[in-house]
């Protein structure tokens, strides 16, 4: 069993997360000592790491809910997962359209950028800032 420092510790979580987890109900509540202090086994600590593994997927707590729904005997169809899933993809898709239209107009202004400072002043303003329509319209 550990306490809430060790669990912190271990998962490099801050420890107001744990509690956090617990309130929304992701975790549930854990063993207490006389004293109080919460005990977290082995599967509490499993859960946890599950918990901060789909968030450095990209999951929102929501969407790891459901799935610890799911791993805790909960069912959840077939058709709900896809759902789910399905959604999850498609926010991928978007934030990936994004990120390559903003590097498509990144990408000629950094190449402004390195022309400009070859020919620079010391203190002048770049180029960019002198000649870039979106600037320009902001």
């Amino acid at each position: 069993m550990f306490q809430v420092g060790e669990v912190s510790r271990r998962l490099g979580l801050n420890p107001q997360t744990l509690y956090f987890y617990e309130r929304i109900g992701l975790m549930p509540s854990p063993q207490r000592t006389a004293a109080g202090y919460r005990l977290y086994d082995q599967p509490a600590l499993d859960r946890l790491t599950f918990i901060t593994q789909a968030k450095a997927l990209g999951l929102s707590l929501d969407d790891i809910k459901d799935l610890l729904a799911l791993q805790d005997g909960q069912q959840l169809s077939c058709r709900e997962v896809h759902s789910r899933l399905l959604k999850k993809v498609e926010h991928i898709d978007e934030t990936i359209t994004k990120l390559q239209t903003l590097r498509a107009q990144l990408a000629p202004l950094l190449d402004q950028c390195q022309a400009g400072a070859a020919a620079a002043q010391p203190g002048q303003q770049c180029v960019v800032f002198e000649t870039n329509p979106i600037t320009a319209s902001a």
